[in-house]
């Protein structure tokens, strides 16, 4: 496996970082995840256009320029011939000091990582997931806000803990106030009447580019009505479908939630017909590797 980092494809094993790097010594940097189907990189420009945003936002600037990243991706799934994968692009503070201070961190440290990944087994896009709803709440916008992609996931780390413990694939967040957020890696909607529903991004949900992908698909191809709006777990519990979205993900059905079995318990028609366009979009849409 090849790693593009600083500008230089490297094996994996010459692939290496300062133990000063500050995205390892205090999660100062961010990151995308992006996939590549059929010879083709899906959605690369919005991603690409989420990393430098999620960049600015921490005055991390960037030394390569919209174009030239998005070169260095298709260049690495190229140095591994790959033609399906996940694509991890990470940007760091870069090396510094024992010390907070990001100015003492001259330069950046950009790399691609270019790989495979299955975030759940064939089973649970058939059957679907039981999750469940934890304690540990989503970020406050005011803290670190979770539209930003940032390096720092402890937070969702720790409900991932709390869902690992309780034996459960994935979990829901809720935000300081008690309403629905997201889940550790993925967005969440919920379907009844013909209403398909998702937290908006303003309560601590990231602005997903395959929740973004599935409001368009859910619109134009189903004729849903699609709303952004708060909602709260009675809304889960009784909803008619659930579902979640994410780059790894894609599109999962949940059957389950604290106990409660959501609809008549198994993956619903507008779920599944959300699934069946998502992949055809992905088998032939994107920036041609």
């Amino acid at each position: 496996m090849k790693i593009w980092l600083n500008g230089k494809l490297l094996e994996k094993e010459d692939a290496k970082i300062s133990v000063f790097d500050h995205g390892l010594l205090y999660g100062d940097g961010v990151f995308e995840g992006i996939r590549a189907y059929k010879g083709r990189v899906f959605k690369l420009g919005e991603h690409l256009e989420r990393l430098y945003d999620s960049a600015k936002a921490i005055m991390l600037e960037i030394p390569l320029s919209v174009g030239q990243f998005e070169k260095a991706v298709l260049e690495t799934l190229r140095g591994n011939k790959l033609r399906e994968a996940y694509i991890r692009a990470v940007v760091t503070r870069g090396t510094g000091d024992l010390g907070l201070d990001p100015r003492k961190c001259p330069r950046p440290t950009i790399f691609i990582i270019t790989d495979k990944i299955v975030l759940y087994p064939q089973e649970f896009y058939e059957n679907g997931l039981r999750i469940i709803t934890v304690s540990t709440r989503r970020n406050i916008p005011e803290a670190v806000n979770p539209g930003i992609k940032s390096l720092n996931y402890l937070n969702n780390i720790l409900a991932k803990i709390e869902a690992n413990l309780g034996g459960y694939p994935e979990a829901i967040m809720l935000n300081k106030d008690g309403f629905v957020a997201e889940c550790t890696g993925d967005n969440i909607f919920i379907c009844r009447d013909g209403v398909l529903t998702t937290p908006p991004s303003s309560i601590g949900a990231l602005k997903g580019i395959t929740r973004d992908t599935v409001m368009e698909i859910a619109r134009k191809k189903l004729k849903l009505e699609v709303r952004e709006e708060l909602f709260t777990r009675f809304h889960l519990f009784t909803s008619g479908e659930c579902f979640l979205t994410g780059t790894a993900a894609e599109v999962i059905p949940v059957t389950e939630i604290d106990g409660r079995k959501i609809g008549s318990g198994i993956p619903g028609k507008n779920t599944l017909r959300i699934m069946k366009e998502f992949r055809k979009l992905t088998g032939s849409q994107g920036t041609r590797i």
